[in-house]
């Protein structure tokens, strides 16, 4: 027996002895077996192509069927532009809903590599019935004859959209933990590796839009002339191969263990400070209950250290006489430690922050509404060549893939000499650049669509509904621009959600990230029916009428790129207020 303990307490001298020296990670990972894991064999660099080939081919079978849906809809399932519209935002808006679920699943139970792995299955299983509707004749809607094209039968519209909706499933299963797990590959503790894990995310997205460019060129071109069975096995095949690229890389992964529910966590917290608000929280935070040892309670988190602010939270933490008395401190409804007291004051501090980006959402929304709408009244002819208004956002798409590696290579080390950050910029000053870059985007639409108006007027054809003389190509800067914006907002987002976040709720944090472009397509919706009903009242043509030439698109930029100026000032108010994440 004595033997055995001498073992035990050698065993564990060697392991303290390693993590001292560098040798194993610090921040709580381990490998796949569940042991704590050497820097030296894996994570950082050496896993991430795995990860990133994973994310190129889902988004390129992601995007290989929503960007040409809504033709799908209404040239072979043969619906009307209003139903097929309606199904497609929905299913999208979905897409984006259902992150939560894998959130939750990943932080709490799975953890993010068996998530991601569930989850892609389910999504290979839909991307194979989505093509096998589209390829088997008895599931496929007879082709139109004439004028007459007759609808799907339910059969048809049933196994169609279970294949769709499996597909919403999968992608937000895996969509809040793929960038996560990526970013976990890096040690927080180590300075080196905390700086790849910056360059980490910038090509994380780069490896997004890839796909993106590749499905919306190629692939609907594809889907256009030679059939929408090879157009949606195609997706598929790259679905199989995003599965195949992630499992590759298993032996060199390194893994966060789940820490039970986050959801569960923040309601023990307003439980047990509710049940002793009446009592005083100490002026010593020392006072206040934490485990002894070196790790959390909190399963796969760090310890978090107290901070001052939401002292009404503290409460939670409160050590009663009755609890000292008879040391039972296992009820979290009644005692929580100071780390899960910080995990919920984190949250809410990241609320505001988080709260900006759907204004910026709003925007980014513009590039596939009323960006096209106002390319459709342009000149779209480039000598014999035919431009489609909404293959302009191909260059929204070239604009990340040219600033991504500009950024990356050359901003960030310049920067870096100036700011003395680690990463050039803070996640919040990177953020903030692209919410000024936002507004510079939405102006320059303004500044196209008055020039368009102004020569509408000189060539009087503002009661026709005919294209205006001007080039499209026009619409070139701000695309470019909105790009330039995504890469600075949305990879700080991706950043600061990781970074900032609790431990044990990294996968619920990229999750609530991901909602603003939801929460932000709503916003836009809304902001255009509160401009649509007050100028159209009293029988006005209003600022966007059927009819372009006569209304004044130019007025609702401008309202955006105000509204985008009042959100970056809001933005500067609360980052300049911002308490940075403190961990053990």
């Amino acid at each position: 027996m004595g033997s055995m303990d001498e073992e035990r307490s050698l065993l564990e001298a060697e392991l303290n002895q390693a993590e001292s020296s560098g040798l194993y990670t610090g921040d709580g990972s381990v490998d796949f077996n569940g042991n704590p894991i050497l820097k030296q064999n894996t994570g950082n660099w050496r896993a991430c192509p795995f990860i990133l080939g994973n994310e190129c081919c889902e988004r390129l079978a992601y995007y290989g069927i929503a960007t040409n849906l809504v033709s799908y809809l209404t040239k072979k399932l043969h619906e009307g532009n209003v139903s097929a519209a309606r199904n497609v935002t929905t299913w999208q808006g979905t897409c984006y809903l259902t992150p939560l679920i894998g959130a939750v699943l990943a932080d709490a139970y799975w953890g993010r590599y068996w998530t991601i792995a569930a989850f892609s299955t389910i999504y290979f299983f839909g991307m194979c019935t989505l093509t096998l509707s589209a390829s088997i004749p008895a599931l496929k809607p007879a082709e139109c004859v004439g004028s007459i094209c007759p609808s799907a039968t339910p059969a048809q519209y049933a196994v169609f959209f279970f294949g769709l909706y499996l597909i919403a499933l999968g992608t937000g299963g895996i969509k809040p933990c793929v960038s996560s797990f990526g970013a976990d590959q890096f040690d927080d503790t180590d300075p080196n590796e905390r700086v790849k894990k910056g360059s980490f995310f910038n090509w994380f997205y780069f490896s997004i839009n890839i796909g993106a460019l590749i499905s919306s060129s190629l692939l609907v071109w594809i889907q256009d002339n030679a059939g929408w069975g090879l157009g949606f096995g195609i997706p598929a095949l790259f679905m199989g191969l995003a599965i195949g690229s992630f499992f590759s890389g298993t032996a060199l992964y390194r893994f966060q263990r789940p820490g039970g529910s986050p959801i569960t966590r923040m309601f023990q917290v307003l439980v047990a400070a509710f049940h002793k608000r009446s009592l005083k929280v100490p002026e010593d935070s020392t006072l206040l209950y934490e485990t002894g040892d070196k790790h959390s309670a909190i399963e796969g988190s760090r310890k978090l250290e107290h901070s001052e602010e939401l002292k009404c939270l503290d409460k939670a933490a409160i050590v009663t006489d009755v609890e000292t008395k008879s040391g039972d401190f296992s009820n979290p409804w009644r005692l929580c430690t100071v780390t899960q007291v910080e995990e919920l004051k984190i949250l809410i501090r990241m609320f505001p922050i988080w709260a900006t980006g759907i204004v910026f959402s709003a925007v980014y929304a513009q590039m596939s509404t009323m960006f096209v709408e106002q390319g459709m009244m342009t000149d779209t002819k480039i000598g014999s060549f035919t431009i489609p208004p909404a293959s302009l956002s191909t260059f929204d798409v070239i604009s990340v893939i040219f600033w991504v590696p500009i950024y990356d290579r050359i901003i960030v080390p310049i920067a870096r000499k100036f700011t003395r950050k680690e990463r050039g910029f803070s996640e919040l000053q990177r953020m903030g650049i692209g919410l000024f870059i936002s507004v510079l985007c939405m102006s320059a639409a303004a500044v196209v669509e008055t020039r368009r108006l102004h020569l509408a007027k000189e060539l009087d054809l503002v009661d026709k509904q005919v294209a205006v003389p001007i080039s499209i190509l026009w619409q070139i800067p701000q695309y470019f621009l909105l790009g330039a914006a995504e890469v600075c907002t949305f990879i700080g987002q991706l950043e600061f959600f990781y970074d900032q976040s609790p431990d044990a709720m990294r996968s619920l944090c990229s999750a609530l990230s991901l909602l603003t472009t939801s929460l932000g397509n709503y916003l836009s919706s809304f902001i255009l029916t509160l401009v649509t009903y007050f100028t159209t009242k009293d029988g006005q043509i209003g600022w966007i009428s059927d009819n372009l030439n006569e209304g004044h698109l130019d007025y609702f930029f401008w309202l955006l790129a105000g509204l985008s100026f009042l959100n970056m000032l809001v933005y500067t108010l609360c980052a300049s207020r911002y308490k940075q994440k403190k961990a053990s």
